[in-house]
């Protein structure tokens, strides 16, 4: 907030802001434009009765566009399902593995191989959504799709077409605010789909304390709570395990010495996101699928792995800390990082170049992602235990806290980086300009 008016005095800062905010705005927009030829209020009404199952996680990350069977229905989920799928890949397929190590030009080409990827996972999700929308019905009886057909095309060609270019251009959008905006275009507009419920959670505790349904020191500790827990995941986001560095340099006519000057940061959160978001989906995968299979088997199956049942949250947290450990096994190789070390003249202090620095950097990743990983736990499920015990009307912790911090903690970062060089810029052009006086 104290940067806040330094960042308008910047012209370029404030463009780039303003056009981030533009963009954004399109975007929420085009969340309340109805795909042709659906009922919207039957739709908002079936997706109500689904929110328990994965349909409920992906409206979140939607930002209610999936609830309301939007033109951007499938969001930018599709795009980062193909990001995540290109980014394991690069660590098992050979050729993408090459294509990583040339740089500029093979993270062009990867990326326009995840765009490709991106838009066949639309044109499935959306051949599946749809299909799905004219074999079901609203919880009164009433048909989600009007008409089998949209003037002369078919319902299922017609939303097809429409998400798929829904998500490209929300694709798109999130490239131009990466390119000509600030911070991570993606990452901003998930983070503002998510953010987007929080009035309606406002409004909903203001109509409980309004009714008498909970007093106002209820809904002081709540808040108190909240923002306990906000703090304690900002610091675990930004918190590390420095490994120090030290650089072998040859003065003239002297010995070799060392000099510390550097370090390997190792985040505690080294996965980031990506295993609550793993370890929810397969859970809530069967108890989707029984909404549309009338089995027993998943049935029970069903009600066994409700999100507030002991089973849930128990393979819940053991999910998580697969995931953690098997996430940064794949983006993060310690062999790679000794070779360079080695390559650069640089060795951990105490420790042998070569294999045994590989096994010292792998030892400290494992504790790391141990500490992690009960982060991780202890954020998806005990905030949301609390507060269903408290009977709040809206849901607080896990994925979509982790996402709004990290996000808002990357943008923060990003613009005191920019205005940090252009203060710089300032001193540069000021040391120019008396040199140039000093010169006459």
């Amino acid at each position: 907030m104290a940067n806040i008016g330094e960042a308008t005095k910047g012209s370029d800062l404030a463009k780039k802001i303003i056009f981030t905010l533009a963009m954004l705005a399109v975007y929420r927009v085009g969340v309340h434009v109805p795909t042709p030829g659906v009922d919207s209020n039957a739709v908002m009404a079936f997706f109500q009765a689904q929110s328990q199952g994965i349909f409920g996680l992906f409206n979140t990350f939607t930002g209610g566009a999936l609830a309301q069977f939007s033109i951007f229905a499938l969001g930018i989920m599709p795009y980062i399902s193909a990001s995540i799928i290109f980014q394991l890949l690069t660590s098992a397929v050979p050729y993408l593995e090459a294509l990583k190590k040339e740089g500029e030009h093979g993270r062009r080409k990867i990326n326009q191989y995840t765009r490709y990827a991106t838009v066949v996972l639309a044109v499935v999700q959306g051949y599946g959504i749809s299909t799905w929308l004219m074999n079901s019905a609203s919880p009164d009886g009433r048909p989600l799709v009007i008409a089998a057909n949209v003037g002369f095309v078919p319902f299922q060609l017609m939303t097809v077409i429409t998400l798929t270019a829904g998500t490209c251009f929300i694709m798109w959008l999130g490239e131009q605010i990466t390119e000509r905006g600030i911070g991570n275009g993606t990452s901003l507009i998930i983070f503002t789909g998510i953010a987007a419920s929080i009035p309606t959670g406002a409004q909903a505790l203001w109509n409980l304390l309004k009714n008498g349904e909970m007093s106002v020191a209820v809904i002081l500790a709540l808040i108190a709570f909240m923002v306990l827990i906000i703090a304690a995941v900002i610091y675990m986001e930004v918190a590390q395990r420095r490994i120090p560095i030290q650089y072998s340099q040859r003065g003239a006519g002297m010995q070799s010495m060392s000099t510390p000057s550097s370090h390997l940061p190792v985040k505690i959160n080294f996965s980031g996101v990506i295993p609550p978001i793993f370890a929810s989906s397969l859970l809530m995968f069967p108890a989707t699928m029984a909404q549309f299979v009338q089995t027993p088997w998943l049935k029970a199956l069903q009600d066994a792995l409700s999100p507030s049942g002991t089973i849930y949250n128990i393979l819940f947290v053991a999910l998580i800390i697969f995931f953690a450990f098997f996430y940064t096994e794949i983006v993060f190789n310690p062999n790679e990082v000794s070779e360079n070390l080695k390559k650069s003249g640089g060795f951990i202090p105490g420790v042998r170049a070569g294999k045994s620095t590989s096994e010292y950097i792998q030892k400290v990743l494992d504790r790391v992602n141990v500490g992690g990983a009960v982060y991780l736990s202890a954020v998806c499920v005990l905030p949301g235990l609390l507060i269903s015990m408290a009977k709040v009307p809206f849901y607080f912790g896990g994925t979509s806290l982790l996402i709004l911090v990290g996000v808002a903690l990357d943008t923060t970062q990003q613009i005191q980086s920019h205005l940090i060089s252009q203060k710089y810029e300032g001193l540069l052009k000021g040391t120019k300009i008396r040199s140039r006086r000093v010169q006459f």
